[in-house]
């Protein structure tokens, strides 16, 4: 187990990939969702997950045990998508405002460093499924141009390493859709 979490840390490219990996993705998938949806700038028009406003109210917040199903199979598309080095699954049922701001093939090659660690990476999000989310603070939903955006990020205390998750998803056909996509397993 050492001699895993030494290699591993000791990698080079694959430590130097994850920080850049998370750079890029924080940046890319976590700053702009689009021509009409400027996420980038939440002071103006959200709301902390204490209050409300007119268009949405506390109410509407989801059960953190179906938020945690969202981020869980979310979780399974990413972890299908790192196997099969395809994340055509995950990009089709993510919201058009994710699709039409990145092409399928500019997220795979954000998450290029874990497709080419999948043999460490997929047995870590494999022990997702068996583990609870651990939030950083209460799922909430905030409002942007008139749509109300779930946010969750948290962790799955998995081993030899935790993956941490920073989601939102949209409101589109009276389901959630993915809107932003930032996994991070050291």
């Amino acid at each position: 187990m050492r001699k895993l979490i030494k290699d591993i840390v000791s990698a080079n490219n694959f430590v130097s990939g994850a920080i850049a990996l998370g750079v890029v993705m924080s940046i890319a998938l976590g700053c702009n969702c689009g021509k009409n949806l400027d996420l980038s700038n939440q002071a103006k028009n959200s709301n902390s997950s204490s209050t409300s406003n007119s268009s949405t109210s506390s109410d509407a917040v989801p059960s953190n045990a179906v938020v945690e199903g969202l981020v869980k199979d979310t979780m399974r598309k990413f972890r299908g998508a790192v196997n099969s080095k395809d994340f055509s699954e995950l990009y089709n049922d993510a919201s058009t405002d994710f699709q039409g701001t990145y092409t399928l093939d500019q997220v795979e090659a954000a998450f290029k460093s874990y497709t080419e660690k999948k043999g460490v990476i997929v047995p870590i999000l494999d022990k997702i499924e068996s583990t609870d989310a651990e939030f950083d603070r209460p799922p909430s939903i905030r409002t942007e141009k008139s749509l109300n955006i779930l946010v969750a990020s948290g962790k799955f205390k998995t081993k030899p390493f935790n993956v941490r998750f920073d989601y939102e998803y949209v409101m589109r056909g009276g389901e959630w859709k993915l809107l932003k996509l930032v996994i991070n397993i050291p």
